[in-house]
């Protein structure tokens, strides 16, 4: 219990910070990564979209020290990955939520063991806005009624239009045109868990297959709103500082803020293997994993647009890499 509180905090302060000042976070502690003699074949990641990016960067980092490994990344959802694990037809399965207890249990079902968490960077889930929207703030109900049917989250009624969260002007009367993610998405459960209180959505919310699409949507969408991860941020865009409840102070992502709040939409991102216990795992997974958790892979963490880990943290997911 007191290993997850130390994991939340972190987590909370890390994430007040933006991302233009992320490379200063990395942790000089992280090991350097040292090649070893002998690692080629072909490594395969099939799972998140959010993770696409990142996973992109570090394998093209990987082959430079491996120039004889192929690595090819499929990302169309978190859902993707617990049965390409099982079917062997990926070693990495990148996921931007936890598993479900139902994909967990289909794995051991299969393998006779539980699949293997390697959380490798942390993520803030945004809410975007095009940039023209001179909205301050919502909270976390405001957001349930703009995006839910069911409202589970406790506002009074529905929003469907800019003026009903205080906007005047031109924007009084304009409708809230809604963009999300596809439901084999892991973002796309992770905010209907923590945003819409598990709610459902509504209709109107336009599914796009993949994070970058969200954002370029909303990008060209005066009227726009929709959620993805802050590696995917663009000029056209900007995240809405969020509060749980009305009544709290709005957390942008700033240092400043870091002290004094939280951002609520913080998660960790991870890669699932396939590591069978008291068994060494692949050469290449093995390496691949001491890449991403090294300085140079968690240089690649930064590029992404994503937070690093701290040093403590890298080495505790190193561990699970042990027979």
């Amino acid at each position: 219990m007191q290993m997850k509180r130390v994991w939340f905090i972190i987590i909370l302060m890390l994430f007040t910070i933006p991302v233009h000042a992320q490379k200063s976070l990395l942790d000089p502690s992280l090991p350097h990564y040292k090649p070893v003699p002998g690692i080629s074949g072909n490594l395969n990641a099939v799972g998140s979209d959010t993770m696409n990016n990142l996973m992109t960067l570090a394998g093209e980092r990987f082959q430079k020290f491996y120039p004889n490994v192929k690595i090819q990344i499929e990302g169309k959802g978190s859902a993707t990955a617990p049965p390409a694990l099982i079917s062997g037809s990926a070693q990495l399965g990148p996921m931007s939520r936890r598993m479900k207890t139902s994909e967990i249990q289909r794995f051991t079902k299969a393998m006779g063991y539980a699949p293997t968490r390697i959380i490798v960077a942390i993520d803030a889930l945004a809410v975007y806005v095009n940039r023209e929207n001179p909205i301050k703030g919502l909270t976390f109900p405001q957001i349930d009624a703009i995006f839910s049917r069911t409202r589970k989250c406790g506002y009074p009624h529905d929003i469907t239009k800019w003026g009903q969260l205080g906007l005047t002007g031109e924007w009084k009367d304009k409708i809230i045109r809604l963009y999300g993610r596809n439901s084999a998405s892991g973002t796309y459960g992770y905010f209907k868990e923590h945003a819409l209180c598990k709610g459902d959505y509504k209709d109107q919310v336009k599914e796009l297959p993949g994070s970058a699409s969200v954002v370029q949507s909303i990008g060209t969408d005066k009227y726009g709103i929709g959620y993805s991860g802050i590696g995917y941020i663009t000029p056209q865009v900007r995240a809405v500082p969020l509060a749980k409840k009305e009544g709290r102070p709005f957390i942008q992502a700033t240092p400043e803020n870091a002290i004094n709040g939280s951002y609520p939409l913080a998660r960790p991102l991870q890669i699932y293997i396939n590591k069978p216990p008291n068994k060494d795992i692949s050469p290449l997974v093995r390496e691949f994993i001491q890449f991403i958790l090294s300085y140079e892979g968690q240089e690649e963490i930064v590029k992404a647009g994503y937070i690093p880990l701290p040093a403590r943290i890298a080495q505790r997911e190193l561990k699970k890499l042990e027979k």
